[in-house]
């Protein structure tokens, strides 16, 4: 089972985190990185095969194309942006962490607005 894997790279870098941060807390930071990468790099099959399975069920229904890439984006801005805080969080960095958090949101909101256009438009369009 692949939830299995990333847990097993989870918990093998949170040892080598605990071992490291006694001797040289400063690589702690990039052991957290590489393991986020690395579980990145795994999902990265899964997530092809959900973006091709909505393009697919996007060709075969009304739904604008451009919409669902929109949505695809915002999705991976959310999760990049997560794992960003996260690091951040990691660090001590509160206030930076905060701040991307933030600038994820406002990124995510101001895509979102031709979907949210379109959706007014349509529910304009339905009342009397």
């Amino acid at each position: 089972m692949d939830i299995i894997k990333i847990i097993g790279i989870g918990l093998i870098s949170l040892i080598i985190i605990i071992i490291v941060r006694q001797y040289k807390p400063e690589f702690t930071v990039y052991i957290s990185l590489v393991a986020g990468a690395l579980i990145l790099l795994f999902i990265m099959g899964k997530i092809e095969g959900i973006i091709n399975l909505l393009t697919s069920l996007s060709n075969k229904t009304a739904i604008n194309n451009e919409f669902l890439e929109l949505l695809i984006k915002i999705t991976g801005i959310a999760f990049l942006t997560e794992f960003a805080v996260s690091i951040c969080k990691d660090t001590g960095e509160s206030a930076i962490a905060s701040k991307v958090d933030m600038g994820g949101k406002v990124i995510i909101v101001s895509m979102s607005i031709p979907i949210i256009s379109s959706l007014l438009e349509t529910v304009v369009e339905i009342l009397p």
